[in-house]
């Protein structure tokens, strides 16, 4: 199941709604589907009825919801029941579902409106071997030790199709071709073995990294911020955690920029489990529905790595198995 935040044009602007993938281009609206399910039981506030059983934002959805995956399947069968029937609105005249291809006002947007904490693990050892190279200097003993993550703000998430943003004080952008795993309930002392009963979801993340400010902040031993802050990127669905049997998924990871391949790698070459991952960021701290974990960038899955830049206006495209593509224009530099 392929989950989805999407936009459409209404008369009061662009509305921004949950969706849920039916096939390749139709989208289910599970609240427009909850809503005529109560308008055919007869209740005179089938709209609110329906929103609390099933909010129109995903991140509210994660908070409420105890098993909101067990939901969105109920949904999904709830439709095909209606649709067998021949009911595809509300008695206010609201589509259940919509065709993608038919609807130029609609877009996929970042599959999650609202993130709680984004926390990004610097897990694949591929990825690191090659930056501590560049510096001279081995891999310290501490990373094969503890799953380390940065955090980073939640305000500067884009999602499929949008613009880059380039910050007008970096001279040197790069892409990260990255896994995110989203969490779809509460805890706190996570063991690693039952970690997989919170995890909501996975989606493509792609962290833009200012490379020459990010060096800096290194070179303080302090950092990531203003090299990272200005932009990431999630989407273009958050594939839920059902779909691989709530395991570790094993996908093939690739970035094509300008449709030549740069960089291809898989996920299951974490040299830490999400398990792991999510065990270390619980420990007496709580892990929030509706949080973002990064894996951290896949071997050769940015342009530090292969010594080759982005510039504006190129296309930046990930493709994760099982997930889908990210597509992305580089933006231009904005003025001080």
């Amino acid at each position: 199941m392929k989950t989805c935040t999407y936009s459409r044009q209404s008369p009061y602007g662009r509305i921004k709604r949950l969706g849920v993938f039916y096939n390749e281009s139709t989208i289910i609206d599970p609240a427009k589907v909850w809503e005529l399910y109560f308008d055919q039981k007869g209740f005179y506030n089938s709209n609110h009825k329906a929103l609390y059983k099933t909010p129109s934002s995903l991140h509210e959805l994660l908070k409420l919801s105890e098993s909101p995956i067990d939901l969105l399947k109920e949904t999904i069968s709830l439709y095909e029941k209606q649709t067998v029937a021949g009911d595809f609105r509300t008695y206010q005249g609201a589509d259940t579902s919509f065709d993608l291809n038919d609807d130029d006002s609609s877009k996929l947007e970042c599959p999650l409106e609202k993130i709680n904490c984004y926390r990004d693990f610097y897990a694949h050892e591929k990825h690191v071997a090659a930056g501590f190279k560049k510096r001279n200097e081995p891999i310290p003993q501490a990373w094969y030790e503890i799953p380390a993550y940065y955090k980073g703000p939640t305000s500067g998430f884009i999602g499929h199709k949008d613009d880059i943003t380039w910050p007008y004080y970096s001279q040197k952008l790069d892409f990260e071709l990255e896994l995110a795993c989203i969490m779809g309930r509460d805890g706190k002392n996570i063991k690693a073995k039952d970690a997989y009963n919170y995890i909501f979801g996975f989606s493509i993340l792609n962290d833009i990294s200012a490379r020459d400010i990010q060096k800096k902040e290194m070179a303080i031993r302090l950092g990531p911020a203003k090299g990272k802050d200005f932009c990431t990127i999630l989407g273009p669905v958050i594939t839920t955690a059902d779909e691989f049997n709530f395991q570790d998924p094993d996908l093939l990871m690739q970035a094509f920029i300008n449709d030549e391949k740069w960089s291809e790698g898989k996920s299951i070459d974490s040299h830490y489990s999400w398990g792991e991952m999510i065990e270390h960021v619980s420990k007496d701290e709580w892990i929030i529905a509706s949080d973002v974990l990064g894996s951290g960038t896949v071997g050769t899955g940015c342009g530090l790595e292969l010594d080759r830049w982005i510039q504006p206006s190129d296309k930046i495209e990930l493709i994760v198995e099982g997930i889908g593509s990210l597509k992305n224009i580089v933006g231009i530099p904005s003025k001080d």
